[in-house]
């Protein structure tokens, strides 16, 4: 286990737990007291828990974990979900896509699918994404402004409409913290959510990508309703009950 799987596998059991002592750290995933210790300590300085007296408890931004950190989480899940969606973007399409782990690895799977004449235009909000595909000579990639939120390194703000009130999209990817089949799609930040609803609003087609984590879930600010939304890309882990759910919503389901 890397250092950044352990601290992300320590910030969900402190967003599960609400308190940890080292020592129950220490057994949960199988590693020395002073190992914990040691990461007790530098996750403190970076302000991502409380260290307390033989232990730690959690600080609200254990909620939305910076990016860095999500990148182990049902990553097996991701990139599947990232190759059923990217195949569903004809060649030569613009697509628009917002910032988080499971758009990230759509956008690597764009990027390999990529015709060699026709390729494809991307705009995006994630700082990450655009910097990784900028190198592909098949993708073109367009950045909207804003200023940058650093636990998604999205752009947010009312800078980037000024981009996205001038395009047009064939598809939007649209990665969520949470997605209901009764209430619809939800970010963790308003920021994002504001911006993230532009961008989806531009878009002719709107594909959700979410793990079966994000499932019957809400969070703190709402992208958009499920009217929104014309397909689901989930993993295999999805029941079949919340499948119809969303299909009676009007949302076509596709298991990954």
């Amino acid at each position: 286990m890397s250092r950044y799987e352990r601290w992300n596998a320590i910030l969900e059991l402190l967003a599960r737990e609400g308190r940890l002592t080292v020592e129950q750290a220490a057994e949960g995933l199988d590693v020395s007291t002073a190992t914990i210790r040691r990461d007790f300590d530098q996750l403190a300085q970076q302000q991502m828990l409380m260290r307390t007296r033989g232990g730690a408890v959690a600080q609200s931004v254990s909620y939305d974990l910076p990016l860095r950190y999500k990148t182990a989480r049902h990553a097996g899940e991701k990139q599947r979900i990232a190759e059923a969606a990217a195949a569903l973007a004809a060649p030569g399409a613009i697509v628009g896509m917002n910032g988080g782990t499971t758009t990230s690895e759509v956008a690597r799977a764009l990027a390999v699918r990529a015709d060699p004449e026709l390729g494809f235009t991307i705009v995006t909000n994630a700082l990450n994404i655009a910097a990784e595909l900028t190198v592909r000579q098949n993708v073109k990639i367009v950045v909207t402004g804003g200023v940058a939120r650093p636990q998604s390194y999205e752009l947010i703000g009312p800078l980037a409409s000024e981009v996205l009130e001038q395009i047009t999209l064939d598809i939007a990817f649209l990665g969520v913290d949470a997605i209901d089949a009764g209430t619809g799609a939800f970010a963790h930040h308003e920021g994002e959510a504001s911006v993230n609803g532009l961008l989806i609003g531009r878009a002719a087609e709107v594909v959700v990508v979410a793990d079966v984590s994000k499932i019957g879930r809400r969070a703190f600010a709402r992208i958009c309703t499920l009217d929104a939304v014309g397909t689901l890309v989930t993993d295999e882990g999805l029941t079949d009950e919340d499948a119809a759910r969303f299909a009676d919503a009007g949302v076509k389901v596709v298991r990954a």
